[in-house]
């Protein structure tokens, strides 16, 4: 039985969106497992699912295709699903006496006591199979790509004890995706995924820095590091600097593809987007934090429907 005091708002995760999905109707055996893997919080998956998507897609547009190949989109999809939960149940297990020490991650299932530690380990490697599977059905040099993220996936959990930088670590992991996509396509790299790579990079250490300020004075009390530690009141100097960056560099890369002008208005539409968390941002509200971050999704989006509609013109002009 998990315990009343981790419990939060209405019997949810504390950083979960009230009345969830997952908590409405999942069966009771499996909630804790599915808030292990963030079922309960979707954005992760998007945030995840997204640079494979518009890399995908900037490799079809650099192809010729009219839109992105489907059933790629489709395995990148179920590996996100997949690599997400075990990755969260992963930083799960590393951060568990960590999290029992933070207000926001107490109602947790491993400090909860909702899985045993066991339990979490059998799942994470359940989960891991589950990419492995799709990881396999990728070309030969995407499947050695794939690999290579693996020791920097390891790692990230523990900068936060030694660095003020672990939203750098984690931008470099969670983005692998915007390689992974042209390789999956062609087999090969080029300066555009790289481009891309770094944009996507940038943009997470923005919004990660956005979320880590809800943790700010906890992690502070216990000897934890991070970007909204070490940015403090300048962070809206910081975020417009990353963002500018992530514009910059995903207009490079969609150059470098042979992108027409529909991409790059939908690109001006997604800084929009950017700049309106950066100028609205309340560092010291944690909902204001929470929501500002969730919004990502919605840029990621604006920039995967931008190539695509640039796909889908290239082809009929």
């Amino acid at each position: 039985m998990p315990r009343p005091e981790f419990q939060g708002k209405a019997g949810n995760v504390a950083d979960a969106t009230p009345e969830n999905r997952v908590d409405r109707h999942a069966p009771s055996w499996a909630l804790p497992y599915l808030r292990l893997a963030r079922a309960d919080r979707p954005v992760g998956f998007y945030l995840l699912a997204l640079p494979c998507f518009w890399s995908v897609a900037l490799a079809g547009l650099k192809t010729g295709a009219s839109y992105p190949d489907p059933l790629l989109l489709l395995l990148f999809a179920v590996g996100a699903v997949a690599m997400r939960g075990a990755g969260c149940t992963y930083n799960d297990i590393v951060d568990r006496d960590i999290d029992a020490k933070v207000a926001r991650t107490q109602s947790r299932p491993l400090p909860s006591g909702q899985v045993s530690l066991k339990a979490a380990v059998a799942f994470m490697l359940g989960l891991c199979l589950v990419g492995l599977l799709v990881l396999l059905s990728f070309n030969p040099f995407s499947i050695w790509l794939g690999l290579g993220v693996v020791p920097i996936v390891a790692l990230y959990p523990f900068m936060k004890r030694i660095s003020h930088w672990p939203q750098a670590v984690l931008g470099l992991a969670f983005n692998w995706g915007a390689l992974m996509g042209w390789a999956a396509v062609l087999g090969s790299l080029g300066w555009a995924p790289l481009a891309l790579y770094a944009g996507a990079a940038a943009w997470t250490i923005g919004y990660d820095t956005i979320y880590a300020h809800q943790d700010r004075e906890d992690d502070a009390l216990i000897g934890m590091k991070s970007t909204a530690l070490r940015f403090g009141a300048r962070t809206r100097v910081w975020l417009t600097t990353f963002y500018a960056l992530t514009i910059t560099a995903f207009g490079l890369a969609g150059w470098l593809s042979g992108a027409s002008g529909l991409f790059f208005a939908g690109l001006a539409f997604a800084s929009g987007q950017l700049l309106w968390q950066v100028v609205t941002l309340d560092i010291d509200d944690a909902d204001n934090c929470l929501a500002r971050f969730r919004s990502n999704r919605d840029f990621g989006l604006i920039i995967f429907f931008a190539i695509a509609a640039d796909m889908a013109l290239a082809s009929w002009v």
